[in-house]
């Protein structure tokens, strides 16, 4: 069926791609942060371990609000290892890293999920598509709250 919801097909399209790229990266940092979650040692432990926990529960929830919003545009949402590692700019890491080493990927990763984020907002806002635009400015601004908290860590 066509769909109809005042946002052209070119325009969803592009703003579907955008959402891959986003899907792809909150599920890669998903997947690492859970690693760390799992593997974090030393003295921090406890309060890394729990953190981590309350971030990857964080971007669990959030692939299918990503996912869903996609679905909703009308294109199909990526969901295999092949296509998150062709779409994401977040790196997997093949080592377990000491614990100040995780935090400094998971701080990056958190950024990366921001610019992509924001990569997509010009698409969004030029299609009149604010259900996109408000899912990227909350999750914008989880990420960016999160990178500080990392962030603070390493200071």
């Amino acid at each position: 069926m066509d769909i109809d919801i005042g946002i052209i097909k070119k325009d969803r399209e592009t703003i579907a791609e955008g959402l891959s790229h986003l899907l792809a990266d909150t599920y890669t940092l998903y997947l690492k942060t859970h690693n760390f979650h799992w593997n974090v040692t030393g003295p921090m432990f406890q309060t890394l371990h729990l953190m981590f926990e309350t971030q990857y529960t964080e971007l669990a929830l959030a692939v299918d609000v990503i996912a869903e919003r996609i679905r909703s545009l009308g294109f199909p949402a990526p969901g295999t290892y092949k296509q998150y590692i062709k779409l994401s700019s977040i790196k997997e890491s093949e080592e377990i890293p000491e614990a100040k080493e995780m935090i400094r990927q998971l701080l990056e990763g958190q950024e990366a999920v921001v610019r992509t984020a924001r990569s997509i907002i010009p698409v969004a806002d030029k299609a009149s598509d604010e259900a996109t635009a408000d899912l990227l400015t909350q999750r914008i601004q989880l990420h960016e709250k999160t990178a500080w908290m990392l962030r603070s860590l390493l200071e």
